[in-house]
């Protein structure tokens, strides 16, 4: 019995040093303040065609804000016309629409994705401004929503079968018969036999689009054939990671790579050369530095777009987010972290700022700091409180020069409420 209370106590004492471990303020660099910006001030290399922008937390107030703060600034500064969300693909173009055309209400838009992270005030506001942006400016100047996720049926389903209904009415009966028991309520019923007849079903929809382009596109248009590809395709990427649960999340970032790229090269065909991507640190840091094991999203498209793809990742010190409890409850939680990276900006007054790593390497205190290993905060929309014993379950270890170009930091970061 004292054994057990002994080892219970050294337990306690032992987890109680790993929670306090890394969590003291290092000292501030002097004249720090030099080699940040406000986010109005970003700029970015010219040969730049994708600007990734990560969130350290998804259920805060200022993460959020910061998506139109940042595309605001890389419209103005960079030229960028594209905005890229880790959101469902096909609800996203319902948002599009409504910025295009003001189809629908903002809310009803920002709710198609079927994401409980964006059902906010500070998301509605954002597609909002997007739309009423577009009342102001020349088709031109216009600003384009995308979501390059592919873990729902619905909206890409539709997209699919009103194609058909414009292209081949026969096909479009056929197809919607087929696919009537596939949806966002039912997908998580469908058996392991019911996914691998989808899948062939998709194959056979893309077979029946590959042959017939020709047709198809003489009957709609090039860009509606386009996207009817890439609707069956994200349809089938969602089926594959139901088939593929052990793969689940290297999967996942490997088609997030793959959507934002056929987003890119499709935009570059409308005349835009850059696009804002923004999603979890996560999936937008170069290195996969996750103790999950799988390649991160950013990592592909390092690999892939070299000195193209930019990395901004984002950190905190007090943080207040909303996240899932593992119910499915959405509770409030509060965390202070530190590393050296943050605490060396730890004087400067404002809020929000941007450090560009380029610029910070000026200073060899900064350049040395930027160089070495640390925790770096990383939340997802799942989080329990007893997360908060240690470091490793709420950031991401990683060498900050190699994982983002630039940072921004918040200092005082404050909750999100979910609409309902």
């Amino acid at each position: 019995m004292r054994m057990l209370k002994r080892s219970l106590r050294f337990l306690t004492a032992s987890m109680l040093l790993v929670a306090l471990v890394g969590c003291g303020q290092r000292e501030a660099v002097k004249d720090a303040a030099q080699y940040t910006n406000e986010i109005k001030d970003i700029n970015i290399p010219d040969d730049v065609k994708i600007i990734g922008f990560g969130e350290a937390t998804h259920g805060n107030i200022e993460f959020q804000t910061l998506k139109k703060d940042v595309f605001e600034a890389m419209i103005k500064n960079e030229n960028v016309h594209v905005f890229v969300l880790e959101g469902d693909f096909g609800g996203a173009q319902q948002i599009n629409q409504f910025i295009e055309n003001g189809v629908g209400t903002a809310e009803e838009a920002i709710k198609a994705l079927d994401y409980g992270i964006y059902k906010t005030e500070q998301m509605v506001e954002f597609v909002q401004w997007m739309h009423d942006y577009n009342q102001t400016v020349d088709d031109q100047g216009k600003i384009y929503f995308y979501g390059n996720d592919m873990q729902r049926y619905d909206y890409s389903k539709k997209g699919l079968l009103d194609f058909y209904a414009k292209v081949h009415a026969d096909n479009a009966r056929k197809f919607t018969t087929k696919l009537e028991h596939v949806s966002n309520k039912t997908m998580r019923d469908l058996s392991d036999s019911q996914l691998l007849e989808l899948d062939k079903t998709i194959d056979t929809i893309i077979k029946d689009l590959q042959s017939n382009k020709a047709m198809y596109e003489k009957k709609s248009s090039k860009d509606e054939f386009a996207f009817a590809v890439q609707y069956a395709q994200i349809m089938k990427q969602r089926t594959q990671l139901f088939l593929n649960d052990g793969n689940y999340m290297n999967l996942r970032d490997e088609y997030l790579a793959e959507n934002l790229q056929w987003i890119v090269e499709y935009e570059a065909t409308q005349g835009h050369d850059k696009v804002l991507m923004s999603a979890h640190n996560g999936h937008i840091e170069k290195t996969s530095a996750t103790m999950a094991g799988y390649q991160s999203m950013g990592h592909y498209l390092s690999e892939i777009y070299k000195d193209q793809y930019f990395a901004i990742g984002t950190d905190f010190v007090k943080n207040t987010f909303q996240a899932q409890n593992g119910s499915g409850a959405r509770k409030e939680y509060t965390i202070e972290h530190h590393n050296a990276l943050v605490d060396a900006f730890s004087d400067i007054d404002n809020n929000i700022f941007y450090v560009d790593f380029e610029a910070a390497k000026q200073s060899k205190e900064l350049a040395n700091i930027l160089s070495k290993k640390q925790r770096m905060g990383n939340i997802g929309d799942d989080f329990r409180p007893w997360y908060k014993l240690t470091q490793m379950l709420y950031t991401i270890k990683m060498t900050p020069e190699e994982a983002y170009d630039g940072l921004i930091v918040v200092q005082e970061a404050t909750p999100t409420k979910i609409i309902d």
